[in-house]
């Protein structure tokens, strides 16, 4: 019994040896970490509200890291060619991926995708979230939610958006069927030229990314009928919510976050979330994401996770009720 007692004991101690040699070389490297570039990718059009926030926190890790942060932006595929970019890249830390909810609804969009977002990237952070703002052209007659749905009963209204499965598209098909309105979908290539577009008058609505619409409303370029958040923004304090206006339950908030290869060590997912949500908590830094429209979030890594899984499974339910396809 005293044998067994001692053998058990040994074991313990060897387990416990070879759990700090493991962790021991992790800890070192993330205490290093960075030592030399990193990689953030954008797999999306410059301007987006993703290229946006990554710029933002980008800037600051590399004034944390002492090292550059390269913002390269990798558009295509709905999102998926840069996420594959990534997904096959070295877990070591210096390749970051910027992502959104279109990555979450991907997932039941592109069943066939060449990279698996739960098998071959790990959450790092959440950064910010922000409401979506149905917009329609400075010009149109259409002045309101009520002139909206009135028209979009009369006839079909064209409504672009980023691309199939994008928190645009989703918007207006959630909008659709909450006001039993015709919509016909129109898909772009980023946030910008369908933005674009609807200022030239092209398309006559876009249930669009609030930040990168703001802008043109506070331009006086386009209008904005309605924000689909619980409350009113604050930097649009006159323009109602989903809510106020009759359904509510047309509510959909966007996010961004980072994720990095599966391979990349806990120590130095670690490191990055925490100088993340560092960077995300400076005065100056809360004020700018706040004045462009986002709310900031801070999230560990096990949190983001369990966070990108509920938001795959709420909106993956969306696509096959609604029978979104791929472009």
């Amino acid at each position: 019994m005293i044998t067994a007692t001692r053998d058990g004991l040994r074991w313990l101690l060897w387990a416990l040896a070879a759990a700090a040699a493991a962790w021991l070389p992790q800890v070192a490297a993330a205490q290093e970490y960075p030592t030399r570039p990193v990689k953030y990718v954008v797999p999306f059009p410059p301007g987006g509200l993703t290229d946006v926030m990554a710029r933002n926190v980008g800037q600051k890790l590399a004034e944390r890291w002492k090292q550059p942060v390269i913002v390269e932006n990798r558009a295509g595929g709905n999102a998926q060619i840069g996420a594959d970019v990534v997904a096959k890249s070295p877990g070591d830390g210096y390749t970051l991926l910027a992502v959104t909810l279109t990555h979450a609804v991907n997932v039941t969009l592109f069943p066939a995708a060449p990279y698996s977002l739960q098998k071959d990237l790990t959450p790092v952070a959440v950064l910010g979230s922000l409401p979506l703002m149905i917009v329609v052209p400075a010009a149109s007659p259409i002045r309101s939610m009520s002139d909206l749905v009135a028209a979009g009963k009369a006839r079909m209204l064209n409504g672009g958006s980023s691309g199939n499965g994008t928190p645009p598209h989703l918007g207006l098909e959630l909008l659709a069927q909450q006001a039993g309105i015709k919509v016909q979908h129109i898909p772009y290539k980023g946030g910008t030229p369908s933005l674009t577009d609807l200022m030239g008058g092209q398309i006559d609505l876009i249930v669009s990314n609030f930040p990168e619409s703001l802008p043109h409303v506070k331009g006086g370029k386009l209008r904005a009928l309605a924000v689909t958040s619980r409350q009113r923004h604050p930097l649009l304090p006159d323009v109602p919510t989903t809510a106020e206006v009759g359904y509510p339950q047309l509510s959909i908030t966007n996010w961004t976050g980072v994720m990095v290869p599966a391979a990349t060590p806990a120590a130095i997912v670690a490191r990055i979330n925490a100088d993340a949500n560092a960077a995300l908590a400076e005065p100056e830094m809360k004020k700018r994401i706040i004045d462009q429209g986002f709310e900031p979030v801070a999230m560990t890594p096990a949190e983001a996770r369990t966070f990108f899984e509920s938001e795959a499974a709420r909106w993956g339910k969306l696509v096959r009720d609604a029978g979104i396809k791929p472009d």
